[in-house]
């Protein structure tokens, strides 16, 4: 027997290519479904089951390429009802898999599909629990995204869960591994730990939601309490991964259509095509083609193109590095953006090369703010998030997330400057890009972010003033 972790930073991912006895299944795949292909040609071995332990939010999982190539059936919990072919897995139906077994357990809370499997080794023993989303190391599934399928409240959900995990998880051994989905960054929790394999014991000893003498109203009120507003995207998502999509080969075929400055300005006119622009921020800044908004690749790229882009269905043109087109499209269907029209052939050395309009983004470094900043007087926006602002920051700055871009926007005086900065530099130029597609320039971006001006002598402060938060 061997069970691999194949976790995916990006979207802190974990997808699970278990084998025995010349047979394998694979639990939670990505998109694209090439690696997979050639893990199983490399060990030799066929693919029996795909299993799904829920339906999805914040990516689109490549079950259904993976079973079409494979011939593999698609397996769900009790409660799934996908609108393609799969299997309706009972609570405790077990799965023959060369010498060892799979075990169903229905885990419902985070949503009512949810279904952790259990592995049994070669000698019968429980040896590791793949806990989708109702488990974290450090954490539980959030239990307010699926309120509406169910046609039950955040609270009710949040007390399924907590039966889910008393009645079936918990009671497990101490020694059997825990496999999540996820990991530290994934919005699908709040509070998860960067290690991505524990214990049921370890978990029992220092997973806040699994204390011993937790009472079920502890349980609601604390996994319920500060739950921030999941991504806009996450219901395209479930729905792509519940009726059906686009097969990821066509949707990389399109993607890499190269396409001339003239051919590529004619599709953004005709199409209404959102220009996405890949490249790091430093790139980005020095030169980039008007109305582009800049999502590098170097970062968490995928969900930030969730968060900001939302609709799946919008037409993308990219401007990438050259040789990363491929990457870029991959990482865009990860999260269900197929509708990706092209992209500019020769990257944007090729439009400045025909003497296109080009815009940049004033940036000033962290040494020349300190030099300048008048706290008190001067305006500095943070985009970071609410704890890291807690954390620390600029004395007297504002805190204005990214991810309420929208929601802020409205707010600033476009005769006033201000200061931008997040924690390292990539939050700020994805702001700073769309500030300036809005037409707003009445700022600088710090380069570094926090980061760098924490290596000033700028005035910082742990003080929260509330009158400073986005309300």
């Amino acid at each position: 027997m061997n069970v691999e972790q194949i976790y995916t930073g990006c979207l802190a991912q974990g997808a699970y290519y278990i084998t025995s006895n010349g047979e394998a299944a694979i639990i939670d795949p990505l998109r694209e479904v090439q690696p997979y292909l050639e893990r199983l040609d490399r060990d030799g071995v066929k693919l029996k089951y795909i299993f799904e332990t829920h339906f999805h939010a914040d990516f689109v999982s490549g079950h259904l390429d993976l079973s079409k190539k494979t011939g593999a059936p698609i397996i769900y919990g009790p409660n799934a009802q996908p609108e393609f072919d799969f299997i309706s897995a009972k609570d405790g139906e077990e799965f023959k898999l060369g010498n060892v077994s799979i075990k169903v357990l229905h885990t419902p809370g985070h949503t009512m599909e949810s279904t952790s499997f259990l592995l049994f080794d070669e000698s019968g023993k429980e040896h590791a629990l793949f806990s989708g989303d109702t488990l974290f190391i450090g954490d539980v599934g959030r239990p307010d995204l699926a309120q509406k399928a169910a046609s039950m409240t955040m609270e009710q959900l949040a007390a399924t869960l907590f039966h889910s995990l008393r009645d079936k998880i918990m009671t497990l051994p101490d020694d059997v591994l825990v496999y999540p989905a996820h990991g530290a960054g994934s919005a699908c929790g709040k509070n998860m730990s960067k290690e991505t394999i524990s214990t049921i014991g370890n978990q029992k000893q220092f997973n806040y939601a699994l204390r011993a003498d937790m009472t079920e109203e502890e349980f609601v009120q604390e996994v319920t309490d500060g739950l921030l507003p999941p991504p806009g995207y996450f219901g395209m998502n479930v729905a792509m991964n519940k009726k059906g999509y686009e097969s990821f080969d066509v949707v990389l075929n399109n993607g890499m259509r190269p396409l001339s400055v003239k051919e590529f300005e004619v599709a953004a006119e005709e199409t209404d095509a959102l220009l996405l622009d890949t490249r790091h921020q430093t790139e980005f800044a020095k030169g980039y083609i008007p109305q582009s908004i800049n999502i590098g690749l170097k970062g968490d790229f995928a969900p930030w193109v969730g968060a900001m882009i939302v609709d799946v269905k919008q037409p993308i043109l990219l401007i990438t590095d050259p040789g990363k087109e491929e990457e870029a499209v991959t990482r865009l269907s990860r999260v269900g953006f197929d509708n990706v029209l092209g992209h500019l052939k020769g990257g944007f050395e090729s439009w400045k090369a025909e003497n296109r309009e080009i815009e940049t983004v004033n940036v000033m470094t962290a040494e020349e703010f300190a030099r300048k900043i008048e706290i008190g007087k001067d305006v500095v926006v943070d985009v970071r998030k609410e704890s890291e602002y807690e954390a620390e920051h600029v004395e007297e700055a504002f805190l204005k997330p990214l991810a309420a871009i929208n929601e802020w926007v409205r707010d600033i005086n476009p005769d006033e400057h201000f200061y931008l900065h997040c924690a390292g530099g990539y939050r700020s130029m994805i702001a700073a890009s769309i500030l300036q597609a809005r037409g707003y320039r009445n700022f600088t971006e710090i380069a570094g972010g926090y980061g760098a001006i924490a290596k000033t002598d700028v005035p910082r402060t742990d003080f929260v003033c509330q009158s400073k938060m986005l309300k």
